[in-house]
């Protein structure tokens, strides 16, 4: 009689097949003195936010006025595009502002699985 394999093996990756036979354990301790340039890193990550916040802004004046112009003219095209313009910047605005803290938060979440 042939032998069935076991639901993990017939059905799983071989990495999973790996992990459940007790073939290894990862570990994942980030740190910023681990790799040389970090400061340099760090500048880059912070000016890409500045001109990313710069974008909101600009998105925000320009859809804003499309908004304004599209109301004021009575039309509708011009004013749901403004309006969404608007909608959308601030969006990305509360979005760059809280990526720190969300990327954080979530990196805690997972450091709590087991």
């Amino acid at each position: 009689m042939p032998s069935h394999p076991s639901p993990i093996t017939r059905h799983s990756s071989p990495i999973a097949r790996l992990v459940s036979a007790g073939g290894g354990v990862v570990s994942f301790h980030p740190s910023s003195s681990a790799l040389p340039g970090q400061s340099t890193l760090q500048r880059i990550t912070d000016g890409l936010g500045w001109w990313a916040l710069v974008a909101s802004l600009v998105g925000l004046v320009i859809g804003a006025a499309v908004w304004a112009l599209g109301s004021h003219s009575n039309n509708y095209q011009y004013s749901s595009s403004g309006r969404r313009a608007v909608l959308v910047s601030a969006i990305a605005a509360l979005v760059i502002g809280a990526a720190p803290e969300v990327i954080n938060f979530l990196f805690s979440a997972g450091q709590s699985v087991r």
